[in-house]
């Protein structure tokens, strides 16, 4: 019997013969491959997705070259998993990742690693978070070249992380490959930026991963004064979050025109995204009280949490000639789909001894197929949560709003959260009671699906 992979691959397949005379053509050479990854990110806080507050010229113009999920999902909604599952194409739980504080196994292959395999350069530049042991830094994950840090934030100028008890972890942490290096007073966005430009000068002749992820707009909320005045008609929270992410907007722009000079765009396919959504944290906030500079609306619940405002998350993808420019895509995606995608565009298999749990979905982006997920889940602590085409069902959701009543499980019949996505995309409604069979259906297989991924 055919496996569920081999028959939607049979049906991608079958969809793409029959539209290939409509559709671009994919380059006969490898592609260059960027992923650029930001932080702590509002759902919708960026031009291109409707914020009128902001101003992200360079991101606006990657989008208008590419195409822009409205169903994109980060694979949990806080940091270090999310970055599991892109890094390695599979659930954080099935990668060993189900929270922050761990170390990515040292015998998880990534898409570095894979690439590798396939004659590319890999380098990070920014955030890592998945390991700071010899056997989990980023160059013992396929890495070639790093320069950030490991942990989960650090300070912007000193770059020292400061969080939770002084006497313990308060260290610095900036690294160039496996050697500990200081750029005190170098604002680290720019530093960011600015290696990974470095990166594609040195490698413009021979296919490349840059993998690019950004501190802002983590806290501490540190930016330079330049990038502040940009805003002088916004209060001071959301000031100072629009001059971290117009900081990041100038490296996205710096990034672009280093392609372009290299004569490497029509050969460079380009990702763009979030982590998760926007925090509530009172550390992101300037007076210590939980954060409201990030804006996740019209979802519900923020960071952390498993309702939609936790980690649907802005994600474009642009490759000229090949994703057709200007389009949006309502399909489901998730950042897990970025391994195999990649790696089917540069002709390189995937790993045959482990179950990858992406797909590829450039036929989603280049030739409007549907997408091959008929089911996504997601599970932080004791939530857990899955969407089925419209419907989505939460289990012991928490919202982690600004109030303390938000930051505990919904109780009584809302343990059980059911919404039609389609009419209530801030999952306001409860619907288990009219459809109290599709909550049983949902709620067994997110069970299963946890304790599956979970053994395995």
């Amino acid at each position: 019997m055919l496996s569920r992979r081999k028959l939607l691959t049979s049906a991608a397949t079958t969809a793409i013969s029959a539209t290939i005379d409509a559709q671009p053509q994919r380059p006969p050479r490898r592609p260059n491959v960027i992923v650029i990854l930001m932080d702590d990110l509002g759902v919708h806080d960026l031009g291109c997705l409707g914020a009128n507050d902001l101003k992200t010229p360079n991101i606006d113009r990657l989008a208008s070259s590419g195409v822009r999920f409205t169903n994109w999902y980060s694979n949990a909604p806080v940091c270090a998993p999310a970055r599991a599952a892109l890094m390695t194409g599979r659930y954080p739980l099935r990668a060993g990742m189900p929270a922050n504080g761990l170390n990515l196994p040292s015998k998880e292959k990534t898409v570095a690693s894979v690439l590798k395999t396939g004659g590319y350069a890999t380098a990070l530049t920014g955030k890592w978070h998945l390991g700071s042991t010899p056997d989990t830094v980023p160059n013992a994950h396929g890495l070639d070249y790093f320069y950030g840090f490991h942990s989960g934030c650090v300070d912007y100028y000193s770059h020292r992380y400061y969080w939770g008890e002084p006497k313990t972890v308060n260290y610095h942490d900036l690294w160039r490959n496996r050697d500990e290096i200081f750029d005190d007073g170098r604002y680290l966005t720019e530093r960011i930026t600015q290696e990974a430009v470095g990166f594609i000068d040195a490698h413009r002749t021979s296919p490349f991963f840059l993998y690019c992820a950004f501190n802002a707009v983590h806290y501490p909320m540190h930016v330079p004064r330049k990038y502040i005045d940009r805003f002088p008609h916004l209060g001071r929270e959301r000031q100072t979050y629009a001059a971290m992410l117009s900081a990041a907007d100038d490296g996205v722009g710096e990034i672009l025109r280093a392609v372009a000079s290299a004569g490497i765009r029509d050969n460079t396919v380009i990702f763009f995204l979030g982590d998760n959504g926007a925090t509530t944290e009172a550390r992101a906030g300037l007076n210590q009280q939980p954060a409201t500079a990030g804006d996740n609306a019209p979802f519900r619940g923020f960071k952390f949490s498993v309702f939609d405002g936790g980690m649907h998350v802005p994600a474009l993808m642009s490759w000229p000639g090949v994703v057709p420019a200007n389009q949006i895509v309502r399909e489901l995606a998730m950042t897990a789909d970025i391994l195999p995608t990649v790696c089917k565009a540069a002709g390189v298999p995937l790993p045959a001894d482990r179950t990858i749990d992406g797909f590829d979905i450039l036929p989603v982006a280049s030739s409007h197929a549907r997408s091959p997920h008929d089911s996504i889940y997601w599970a932080n602590g004791k939530q857990l949560a899955v969407r089925r085409g419209e419907w989505k069902l939460v289990i012991d959701g928490i919202e982690y709003g600004r109030t303390e009543a938000s930051r505990k499980p919904l109780q009584g019949d809302d343990a059980l959260f059911l919404s039609n996505l389609a009419d209530d995309p801030g999952e306001s409604h409860n619907l288990r009671h009219e459809h109290p069979q599709l909550v049983d259906e949902l709620a067994t297989a997110a069970h299963r699906w946890r304790e599956t991924v979970t053994n395995n």
